[in-house]
């Protein structure tokens, strides 16, 4: 089996007040192991869609296969992430 990609994750639109004080431009490595300093609420969200780009996989809707973006659980402070695979 290949090895899994590591998976940038940036902070790309943050929006009344985050809890975790994440603002625009924050960013983080996920590979084998979680980055530290990323909310937890926001990071069980954007697992199942990390796990994919990890392994290969990606996103009929998105128009490039690498890159994907979502926000975190609170809607009324929502945080948008963008997620993007590290080709190397």
């Amino acid at each position: 089996m290949a090895e899994p990609y590591e998976i940038s994750v940036t902070v790309i639109s943050q929006k009344g007040h985050c809890a975790a004080e994440h603002k625009v431009g924050d960013s983080w490595v996920v590979g084998q192991k979680s980055p530290a300093g990323i909310c937890l609420s926001a990071l069980n969200a954007l697992m199942p869609n990390i796990r994919v780009l990890r392994f290969g996989g990606s996103f009929p809707w998105e128009s490039n296969p690498d890159v994907t973006s979502l926000a975190c659980p609170d809607a009324a402070n929502p945080v948008v992430f963008e997620l993007r695979r590290i080709r190397k």
